[in-house]
């Protein structure tokens, strides 16, 4: 009986070794993971902690995010939204009660107020010696003469137009012809105003490029010319403004962010606006890129925006149904904006953008 019994202990102790061996890892990984929910405050959340480190690093060092592809330009484009990610991190981080996640969202919370916190408040002023406007009415209005008498009733004293098409420009023409005594379009930009113009002359950003270019006409080249430059009178004295509609960007499945194009005319807007010799210039026009955008610090370095100067946010402008950035710009050199604003929506798929400046 003795035996009997020793060999039936034994016989139960190997089947739960043999329990324990095959159920074993599963029971650790089952208490690792209660363990982690268990975890003080400082040890949970690890990995949303990361995660805000590395957010914080995207918003700090996004100047040096290649650009291949486009990616850098891609990224800077929509730079703002990135905000958005911190909340849902906090938002995390607190379901998680996690400390140590929380105080990893300061860096990029910080970095992010850095960059943006000044377009928060509403730093404009009364006043202002011109009103300026710049709208891209898009090739595809269905209804341009109604632009045009929105426009004209923002009560600008100079208005810019991009995208105008050859069908629609007799429209604009005629409809703003009461409320603006000089004009001048070169292709598809124009420039309205109550002020006398003088010197208005096509700008080349270079959008034929390359050898075939060179066998265009100067008549074709002008139809399809995207900017220009002239002088308004005013009683001030005199004011250099430029129009520009730069380039598209395209996103590509094999390219990625293509912006080319784009990047070639800001370039070449940029060599034009340094070799300017007036100390008062407004650039007005849709550039198809945020100032944030790497691509335009050949402009950036030379004038100041408008918005971040005197807006109140950050006046986004495209899409006209749910904007999301701001690629239609008002920039000045020696003039002081005093406030920036957006119009309301027309036929355009572009929001309309005005400033007010004094000097």
């Amino acid at each position: 009986m003795v035996r009997a019994g020793t060999v039936e202990q034994a016989g139960q102790r190997d089947v739960g070794r043999r329990d324990t061996g095959s159920g074993g890892w599963r029971s650790r990984v089952r208490r690792a993971v209660r363990g982690g929910f268990r975890a003080g405050p400082w040890k949970r959340g690890l990995v949303l902690a990361v995660l805000a480190l590395l957010l914080g690093l995207l918003l700090l060092l996004h100047a040096r995010i290649t650009d291949r592809g486009g990616l850098g330009s891609l990224v800077e484009t929509f730079l703002p939204w990135f905000g958005l990610f911190a909340l849902v991190l906090l938002a995390a981080a607190l379901w998680r009660r996690s400390a140590s996640a929380v105080v990893a969202l300061l860096l990029p919370v910080m970095v992010w107020l850095n960059l943006f916190g000044g377009l928060l408040g509403d730093k404009s002023h009364s006043g202002g010696d011109l009103t300026v406007v710049s709208h891209n009415v898009g090739a595809d209005n269905p209804d341009p003469a109604g632009t045009a008498r929105d426009l004209a009733a923002s009560g600008a004293d100079v208005l810019a137009l991009e995208e105008v098409t050859e069908d629609a420009r007799g429209t604009y023409e005629k409809v703003l012809a009461k409320a603006y005594r000089y004009h001048t379009v070169q292709g598809t930009v124009g420039l309205w105003s109550k002020l006398p113009l003088s010197d208005s002359r096509v700008v080349d950003i270079e959008l034929d490029y390359g050898p075939l270019a060179e066998t265009k006409p100067d008549d074709v080249k002008l139809a399809y010319a995207r900017a220009l430059r002239t002088t308004v009178a005013t009683e001030k004295g005199p004011l250099a403004v430029y129009v520009a509609h730069l380039g598209s960007v395209r996103v590509f499945p094999r390219n990625g962010f293509w912006t080319d194009s784009r990047d070639r005319g800001a370039d070449a807007l940029g060599k034009a606006l340094a070799a300017e010799r007036n100390e008062r210039v407004v650039l007005l026009g849709d550039l198809n890129g945020t100032t944030d955008d790497r691509a335009f610090d050949g402009l950036t370095s030379q004038l100041r925006s408008a918005q971040e100067e005197a807006g109140d946010g950050f006046g986004f402008s495209w899409p006209a149904t749910f904007p999301v950035a701001r690629i239609d710009q008002i920039l000045v050199r020696g003039v002081q904006p005093t406030s920036s604003w957006v119009l309301p929506a027309t036929g355009s798929d572009h929001l309309p953008v005005a400033a007010g400046i004094s000097w």
